[in-house]
């Protein structure tokens, strides 16, 4: 046997995400019986992920699948935990065998069998991934010696429950998908102007009027402010009841969850609720966002507010409440940290407000970012006081706050490694390559969102950045916002393929990622996120449009693909292209008088792409630019 990356040659059979460490590739295959004997030790945290394997192999296969806690000479499936320590695996690493006879998972943790099962699960044949039962398929894995651990601790995806409301069942659901390519952990963003999703002892109106808005559908951010007489029935929370049953349905699955509560910007559902902890007269007539425009970016960060969405810094009734939010969100979260937001706070309200101008006069405070410094500081206090960790998005930097404070970057690479000069803990989650919520393909096709982030420049990530010290960076995280994602499939939709190459990013070592291999297996996830009903984005393979125009002004449009091997098919004609029609070979002069440009993808005889309908006004627009 020879080690070698997972590559092409072998490729078919061993597509693991994210790439393990080392793969040995063996002669044989291993053949899954008709009863399988899984052999583990009598362990509670293991219990869960023999379920998990128990029922990942018997509801596709038919087979009967066992298990024991005694060691047996027969067992099809050893889980074992190793006596001696394995340093070189730590808390999540595993080493897995599959031989023709047997099949061996071994680790110092729990974790690292439950994560050495994912692998194993992805080497069966595509159907592995099926919620009922397959015929005429040939259960075989390939023989082979896998021995894999991640490169950071923080493995994230952040899903806004805020903006639209997912209930418990589906937050499940995100799990179950995260898990399967190793992610531990899920940063629940909580609160925000558009709802606030947690039931709260003693402060009721936080859910009876947080929590709900009017249903709007379309471009969020764009909406008609709703009539005073619209039903406010769109939205809802988890209690406290949900809450523990989501923590211990992610304990069990080795994930932490973080929990996030956006302050002193990004709370009008606050406001609405408990109108007393604003700065700004007539904040009782505020009510939850329901999509309509309450800021200015036409400066940039930070917005200029319409509608003043912050706490208020000098009003010692902010503090009280938080301490209260804080005591109960530490009770439910066992997570070592607590996130509190504070991003994109605006200032233009607390500029005018003479109780803020008291507080900096009182605090010797000299500008804004002063003044959400003092606040910071103080809501990290509070947080510590309950035995939590303060984390919070990057522009907390502003405020001069301690190194105790760890901090999330969003705001791309720089500020995360300003951050870790500092001896701040760091967790890097830059909109340059990790976040969701941004179009995947071209605008015409995708959600409307501010930017765009292509699958490629995902796979670009990496969470340690050159000249800073590994120690402080915690790890990496990607994000999804939901303002443009209403429901659970469009979720999943935007998280995958891109949360694959975050997996990878933060779990294999870079000298093993490769663009051309990295694809080549995310097309054999595809086949198993079809077999599995989870959704996905196909926008890789769409065309990619380039505009331009001649020496003679004449609109010229260029073609290309993100990945090697396609073939593109367009027609002016308004009919639908398929592979007989003119292949693209060089850059492209629409007719006089055409009004569209539809383009299709193929590899060989077989349409990869989605048919794009591309008018020529909106290229045109684009020639402009």
């Amino acid at each position: 046997m020879q080690e070698a990356l997972i590559s092409v040659n072998h490729g078919e059979e061993i597509s693991i995400i994210p790439a393990p460490v080392s793969v040995i590739k063996g002669e044989g295959h291993f053949v899954l019986p008709e009863n399988v004997t899984i052999q583990s030790p009598a362990s509670a945290e293991l219990k869960q992920a023999v379920a998990f394997l128990q029922e990942r192999l018997s509801i596709p296969t038919g087979s009967y699948v066992s298990n024991v806690n005694a060691p047996t000479a027969t067992a099809t499936i050893k889980l074992i935990l190793n006596d001696r320590i394995n340093p070189a695996l730590g808390k999540e690493g595993y080493e897995l065998s599959i031989t023709p006879n047997f099949i061996t998972i071994k680790a110092n943790k729990a974790a690292g069998i439950f994560y050495g099962i994912q692998s194993l699960i992805q080497l069966f044949p595509a159907e592995i991934e099926s919620k009922e039962p397959m015929e005429n398929i040939e259960w075989t894995a390939p023989c082979v010696e896998i021995t894999d651990y991640p490169r950071v601790g923080w493995r994230g995806l952040m899903f806004d429950v805020a903006r639209h409301f997912f209930t418990k069942a589906e937050v499940k659901q995100y799990i179950d998908a995260m898990v399967r390519y190793k992610y531990n952990l899920l940063h629940l963003h909580l609160t925000d102007d558009e709802g606030w999703r947690i039931e709260i002892k003693g402060l009721p109106k936080l859910t009876e009027v947080g929590a709900w808005r009017v249903n709007k559908v379309g471009e969020f951010g764009n909406f008609i402010p709703p009539a005073a007489d619209e039903p406010r029935t769109y939205g809802g929370f988890y209690t406290q009841e949900d809450i523990k049953e989501l923590v211990q349905y992610a304990k069990e699955r080795f994930v932490d969850i973080l929990p996030e509560v956006d302050v002193p910007g990004h709370s009008l559902a606050v406001i609405a609720a408990y109108p007393e902890l604003s700065c700004t007269p007539g904040a009782e007539n505020y009510r939850v966002r329901s999509g309509e425009r309450i800021m200015d970016w036409s400066r940039g960060a930070p917005p200029i507010a319409l509608v003043d969405n912050t706490l208020c810094p000098a009003n010692e009734k902010v503090y009280s409440f938080l301490d209260t939010v804080i005591t109960q969100i530490a009770a439910l979260f066992p997570f070592e940290y607590i996130h509190m937001g504070g991003d994109e706070a605006p200032f233009n309200f607390w500029e005018k407000n003479d109780s803020i101008k008291t507080l900096m006069q009182r605090e010797g405070l000299r500008n804004m970012h002063e003044v959400q410094g003092y606040f910071e500081k103080r809501v990290q206090k509070i947080v510590e006081s309950k035995g939590r960790k303060f984390m919070a998005w990057d522009e907390v930097l502003n405020g001069n706050l301690t190194s105790d404070a760890a901090i999330m970057s969003w705001r791309g690479m720089q500020y995360g490694i300003q951050a870790a000069k500092k001896k701040h803990e760091v967790v890097m989650s830059p909109t340059t390559y990790a976040y969701l919520d941004y179009m995947q393909a071209d605008p015409i096709t995708e959600p409307r969102v501010y930017a765009s982030l292509r699958l490629s420049k995902s796979y670009e990530f990496d969470p340690i950045p050159a000249g800073v010290d590994p120690k402080y960076i915690k790890g990496g995280q990607a994000n999804l916002w939901t303002e443009q994602v209403y429901n659970i499939r469009q979720a999943e939709y935007m998280t995958w393929p891109r949360g694959f190459a975050i997996a990878e990013s933060v779990w294999s070592a870079p000298e093993k990622k490769n663009w051309n291999n990295f694809f080549n297996r995310v097309e054999k996830h595809f086949k198993r996120l079809d077999i599995a009903e989870t959704k996905y984005a196909p926008s890789v393979y769409d065309p990619i449009f380039t505009v331009s125009r001649s020496a003679d002004k004449q609109l010229m449009i260029e073609l290309s693909t993100e990945v090697q091997g396609l073939d593109i098919y367009y027609s002016f004609d308004n009919s639908f292209p398929d592979r007989f029609y003119p292949k693209y070979t060089e850059k492209l002069v629409p007719p006089k008088d055409a009004t569209v440009l539809k383009v299709i993808t193929y590899r060989g005889k077989e349409a990869v792409g989605r048919m794009m309908v591309m008018p020529i006004e909106e290229l045109t627009k684009r020639a402009k630019r």
